[in-house]
């Protein structure tokens, strides 16, 4: 294998894996936003003693 296709196959290789361990994490946050959903806390009126 010459020096421009090894370079192609590892541009290839590396780029894969990354776009797919950005697919995987973000398929990640996905899914615990949807078991532990955003919950805005309320401030009560009044003296919080």
């Amino acid at each position: 294998m010459n020096d421009l296709g090894f370079g192609l196959a590892l541009l290839v290789v590396g780029m894969g894996g990354t776009l797919l361990s950005l697919w995987i994490l973000s398929l990640l946050v996905l899914l615990l936003k949807r078991f532990f959903p955003y919950e805005e806390v309320k401030k009560a009126d009044g003296p919080s003693h």
